[in-house]
């Protein structure tokens, strides 16, 4: 074995007597972003809550830098990375962990706009008939279990000040993909075998986020697309992309994945510090604007003409909007874009609780409560023995009561500062938090506050852990970790 994939294993006789994998039985048990309809729990069982480099340790084996998460399908970890400016799709053996096969995307990498994206952001998702990959820097390749190659789709390029983060979602037979940019968003459907485009809908209001979809089963057993972005959640039919029914009151900029318990969505969304409460800040209409910006009677507005955000004053665009403004990136400001960010500065960062279904425009009948402090940026809720997490980005983390949106507990987790860019996930009775410096703080599913263990795996971790089988998987930026009880 390779320098490169230095692999460090428990003695093969131990793994051969380890719990065996119930996903050999075909089951697809965490076969997309977040696991199970992208809830973040799981139902293994016997999932070790004490582990690190000499503690349950099964084996760890060296990677290409990425971001995406461990996907899991019968006996296969897959993986994305960046390996020189290659980006890189890799099949592990879960058993052991050994590379079964590398390929590589017919694009180079490009430089990442954001430090908390990067170009293998994305997470595959799998099937029995394929492995899906998006690349932003490519579009979409997709490869049978042993690595062949059986369609690829070149995509963009894309216009996202964060760069794109959503990954693929299989539903039946079709591939989603959403594409939430600055200008020209959408939710495309694909043929899963064939890599021809199905469908194909609009969504002009989404202009920044990475939201990676769901699925809700409605009352009449009809399936539905849900997916959150810029100011609404929207539900759409699957089989044709019909936009079926909405709800307003979302932020400006929604990165997050929504989860789903019993009839009830939910979701958070952060746009910016002027979001909070306190902070709004209510611009003039833009032809009100225009009659004192536009010097040169041009119709827009350059950036020496953009209005300037004075400290404490809540009729200017701060500091920096400008930039957001632009969505078509040519410089200047049309009375479209200002309307955009007159919305923005009016929308308000929260986690909200949504009723599902219904049709048309369901505002005022499906917000069940709202909660406006603390409210994470990157980090998906999760949703466990009936109580709601979610930890923010400055790891502040707060517990609900998720039928009515009491504040169970919230603070920070002992021993474990730092940023938080994974998201919670829950398995056996415990919920797992990983911060940004690589500390997997395991607590009681109780909403309380107080670590039961604090694992420090001393590498740094953007991506969300995977469980199953009774193993969690963790995913640094220099390895990925296996951890089971021995």
């Amino acid at each position: 074995m390779t320098n490169t994939h230095r692999l460090t294993v428990v003695a093969a006789a131990l793994l051969a007597s380890s719990l065996p994998l119930l996903a050999q039985s075909g089951r697809p048990d965490w076969s997309r972003f977040r696991g199970p309809n992208g809830s973040g729990v799981s139902l293994a069982k016997n999932v070790p809550i004490e582990f690190g480099p000499g503690k349950n340790l099964l084996w760890r084996v060296e990677l290409p830098v990425g971001y995406s998460s461990p996907i899991l399908f019968g006996d296969r970890i897959f993986l994305t990375g960046v390996r020189g400016k290659s980006l890189v799709t890799l099949a592990l053996d879960r058993s052991t962990g050994q590379i079964l096969w590398e390929r590589t995307a017919p694009a180079d990498m490009r430089p990442p706009v954001d430090k908390r994206n990067n170009p293998a952001s994305p997470s595959v998702a799998a099937d029995a008939n394929g492995v899906y990959v998006f690349f932003p820097d490519f579009g979409l390749v997709t490869y049978d279990q042993q690595g062949k190659e059986l369609w690829n789709l070149p995509l963009g390029p894309f216009t996202n000040i964060y760069g794109m983060g959503a990954s693929p979602v299989i539903w039946n037979d079709l591939l989603l993909l959403a594409v939430d940019q600055s200008r020209g968003s959408y939710l495309v459907a694909y043929d899963a075998k064939t890599g021809k485009e199905r469908w194909k809908t609009s969504r002009p209001e989404a202009t920044s986020g990475h939201a990676t979809p769901v699925v809700w089963r409605a009352p009449d057993g009809q399936d539905q697309i849900l997916l959150p972005g810029s100011f609404l959640l929207t539900a759409y039919e699957p089989a044709t992309g019909k936009k079926l029914w909405w709800v307003r009151g979302l932020s400006w900029e929604i990165k997050s994945t929504p989860v789903i318990a019993n009839d009830l969505l939910y979701i958070n969304g952060y746009g910016s510090p002027e979001g909070d409460q306190g902070r709004a800040i209510t611009l003039p209409a833009a032809d009100e604007t225009w009659k004192t910006a536009d010097a040169d009677k041009d119709g827009v507005l350059s950036r020496d003409e953009f209005p300037k955000g004075a400290p404490g004053s809540t009729t200017t665009p701060p500091t920096g909007w400008f930039t957001v403004a632009d969505l078509d990136q040519n410089g200047t400001i049309d009375k479209t874009e200002w309307e955009y960010i007159r919305a923005a500065l009016a929308s308000e960062n929260g986690m909200l609780a949504i009723r599902l279904g219904g049709s048309g425009d369901m505002t005022d009948r499906s917000i069940v409560w709202k909660y406006h402090r603390s409210v994470p940026q990157l980090p998906s809720p999760l949703i466990y023995h009936d109580v709601l997490y979610m930890v923010n980005d400055g790891g502040i983390v707060t517990t609900f009561n998720a039928k009515t949106g009491d504040v169970i507990k919230q603070g920070r987790l002992t021993g474990a500062p730092g940023n938080y860019f994974a998201s919670p996930i829950a398995a056996d009775g415990h919920v797992f938090f990983t911060s940004q410096p690589g500390v997997v703080s395991v607590l009681n599913p109780d909403g309380s506050l107080a670590p039961l263990v604090v694992n420090p795996l001393d590498e740094d971790v953007y991506a969300t852990p995977a469980v199953a089988d009774g193993r969690l998987y963790v995913r640094t930026t220099q390895a990925l970790w296996a951890f089971g009880r021995r």
